[in-house]
């Protein structure tokens, strides 16, 4: 059995793990591509130290394509609530560097939860799409919740053109 101060430093590696995305050769990849990364085009929309991730350790789903993969926390997709100009808003960030960005089932599951979130406070949601696509292993089920979520609640989260 860990000890706290064991838990606690568990838990401090895999946060640090987690904040790599795919790792450092994919995030050179990314820097190579004048591209920056999930969380680096947070840092630049979001006011300084106001980031509150959630889902930081989701991992994909297994399939029967995927089943010896490494797993990547996160599932491809940043999420969570900030401040912009000091106004609260709900964000979510696909990560190129863990399986190109491409939408999966848990994936999907996340930004809808920041959605809910944001129709929930009335508050806006920006998303920072940079996918491949979807993987279509996971079924196609997947899609509906992503793509009908927020407008079925029109006028209840504010949109921009």
């Amino acid at each position: 059995m860990l000890t706290n101060k064991e838990k606690i430093a568990l838990l401090k590696a895999r946060r640090e793990e987690a904040k790599q995305g795919g790792g450092s050769k994919r995030i050179q990849k990314q820097h190579q591509r004048g591209k920056f990364t999930a969380r680096e085009r947070l840092d630049l929309l979001l006011d300084p130290d106001t980031f509150s991730e959630a889902g930081m350790f989701i991992v994909p789903q297994d399939t029967a394509f995927a089943k010896d993969a490494k797993k990547f926390y996160g599932d491809g997709v940043v999420t969570g609530s900030g401040l912009v100009d000091g106004r609260k808003v709900y964000v979510f960030a696909q990560d190129f560097t863990v399986m190109g960005g491409s939408l999966g089932e848990k994936h999907a599951n996340k930004i809808c939860r920041v959605m809910d979130k944001a129709i929930q406070t009335g508050s806006p949601i920006i998303g920072l799409i940079d996918s491949g696509g979807a993987r279509i292993q996971e079924g196609l089920g997947i899609m509906g919740p992503f793509f009908t979520g927020i407008p079925w609640h029109p006028g209840s989260c504010p949109r921009f053109p």
